[in-house]
């Protein structure tokens, strides 16, 4: 056991940078504690007026009355005398959301009850998870949007100077603190954030965290790839990270000179990139496919993301070959009614693939505006069955091979052995070609072949290698209802239609019911069409029809 786990540790470690090694050892070392310091001497004053475009209001996730009442992530409590800054009773991810005053934006709350909110943090949490650098990054560019959005906030002329020396500290603490030790979103987070602020405000302080550009930029040119995607290849952060890109890009243009004019013009180039890649990983419903850690309601729509940069002069830019995004590793195929949407690469990045699952060659698959073949999603981030479930490769519309994982996935965000995933060949829109070979199965090579025309969609699995047992996963969009009668199935969608399903020969197939993950902290039961064969001795062949009401 201990030789397993051992290996296990060596197979994480051995992928991470020197700078995480370091960061790890100094957060290790750090007080138990996270305490914020006080700042002194004169805030620093506001240097801007107003955002050049509005900023976008609270996600979807984000519910409350700003003072009793509070439902982040599906969880809801109340705090009968105020807010109780350190609970902790749905995990730390829900207090993080509460930290971060994502749902300070809300349109229904008064400019009285966000200042009331605020200034009971400032005055009663002086320590804990709320000086987390992840939690104040994101708290740190709330506030600021509040202070910048005329009418948001209801201060005197003294609340706001103590607001803007809250924020001081808070920035002093995030420069101190950058989170080295994890890379990769929340590193970029923290460097958009201190820009943000150098760009919000004006004087020295401002001037040192501005001075965060050189990094950001470097991070920018690691993080977003060549085709747009986000290193970690999770939708739902493609989406969150790209409105904080927009942030910085709406306060530059509002404060014309202040950010480099290089540095200006990657992020807007950035911008559009990502733009582009959320075209292509969002399905006809105007939502996102949920490979990775992704959920619904978290991140902003991509309907509001586009708006919102149109008000900054954005558009998308779309990847050099249509619906392929080779870097990040997912293809978009689209004929006629059908929108396939596949992952097409293992976790990444190498450095930090903690929101990878095992979803290699797995897809989704919209009919019209109605999902037929889903992901499943993630509910919590808390070690335990929801977490090993959202993660595990049965989930996925793919094939587990020996019931072995395509990676190995352990704790909440760990990854020892890692799939080795290729994108073989695609052609724009209608066919792509996949193979993986798992961590601990390397003998044996999943070959999928996947072809659309604008009367079906075929996929073809082809074993090579060593012949081990398998189990196909095709997991239905909920309120699907899926009849089987041998090698045949039916579905019938919510819009009337029907897509009926034939299945592959040499397989055992049967119908199960299993756990869905639209939104963090839900859980919904669906079909899935599960098949079952000791060795495949001729390509599965399976292939869908989908016929309108």
């Amino acid at each position: 056991m201990l030789l397993a786990r051992l290996g296990q540790l060596s197979r994480t470690l051995r992928h991470l940078k020197m700078r995480q090694l370091t960061g790890q050892l100094r957060w290790r070392l750090r007080p138990g504690k996270q305490i914020g310091p006080v700042w002194k001497g004169a805030p620093p004053g506001l240097a801007i007026a107003r955002p050049r475009a509005e900023f976008p209001g609270a996600p979807d996730h984000a519910v409350t009355d700003g003072w009793q009442k509070f439902r982040l992530l599906n969880r809801e409590t109340s705090f009968p005398e105020g807010i109780d800054w350190d609970f902790s009773g749905f995990g730390p991810l829900w207090s993080f959301h509460l930290h971060q005053f994502d749902w300070a934006r809300r349109s229904s709350l008064s400019p009285e009850v966000r200042a009331r909110a605020i200034f009971d943090w400032i005055d009663r949490h002086h320590e804990g998870v709320g000086w987390n650098p992840h939690s104040t990054s994101l708290r740190s560019m709330t506030w600021v949007k509040l202070l910048l959005t005329p009418g948001a906030l209801d201060l005197s002329e003294e609340k706001e100077s103590n607001l803007r020396s809250s924020l001081a500290a808070q920035y002093s603490h995030l420069a101190a603190n950058l989170e080295t030790h994890i890379l990769a979103n929340h590193y970029f987070s923290n460097l958009l954030a201190l820009v943000f602020g150098g760009l919000a405000f004006e004087g020295a302080a401002a001037d040192q965290w501005l001075q965060h550009e050189t990094a950001l930029r470097e991070e920018l040119r690691e993080q977003v790839l060549s085709d747009g995607t986000h290193c970690e290849r999770s939708p739902m952060y493609q989406s969150l990270l790209l409105e904080s890109v927009l942030d910085v890009l709406n306060l530059a243009a509002a404060r014309p000179g202040r950010l480099s004019k290089s540095l200006e013009e990657e992020l807007r180039d950035a911008a559009a990139r990502m733009l582009g890649a959320l075209d292509v990983l969002s399905h006809p419903d105007g939502e996102i496919a949920l490979f990775a850690d992704s959920a619904f309601g978290i991140a902003q729509k991509k309907s509001e993301l586009e708006s919102y940069a149109r008000g900054l002069g954005l558009q998308a830019k779309a990847p050099a070959q249509p619906g392929v995004l080779d870097a990040g590793g997912y293809v978009r195929l689209e004929q006629g009614a059908y929108c396939v949407i596949a992952s097409l690469a293992g976790p990444m990045p190498t450095y930090q693939p903690g929101h990878a699952h095992g979803d290699a060659l797995s897809f989704e698959c919209s009919v019209g505006s109605t999902r037929v073949i889903t992901d499943t999603g993630v509910c919590e981030y808390i070690p335990g069955a929801l977490r090993v479930a959202s993660r595990a490769t049965q989930s996925h519309a793919t094939c587990v091979i020996a019931d072995e994982e395509q990676s190995e996935f352990w704790a909440s965000h760990r990854v020892g052995g890692r799939a080795d995933v290729n994108l073989v060949s695609v052609e724009p829109g209608r066919r792509w070609e996949g193979t993986c070979a798992g961590w601990s199965t390397p003998e044996t090579l999943h070959r999928r072949v996947v072809e659309l025309t604008e009367s079906s969609l075929r996929i073809a699995d082809h074993m090579e290698g060593q012949a081990r047992p398998l189990h196909f996963v095709f997991p239905l969009a909920p309120g699907i209802s899926a009849t089987l009668k041998g090698r045949r199935a039916w579905l019938d969608l919510l819009d009337g239609g029907q897509v009926s399903i034939d299945l592959a020969r040499g397989v055992s197939w049967s119908l199960e019911r299993r756990p869905y993950f639209p939104e963090f902290g839900q859980v919904v039961e669906r079909w899935v069409l599960v098949g079952w064969t000791e060795h495949l001795s001729i390509p599965a062949v399976t292939k869908l029809r989908y016929r309108p009401r």
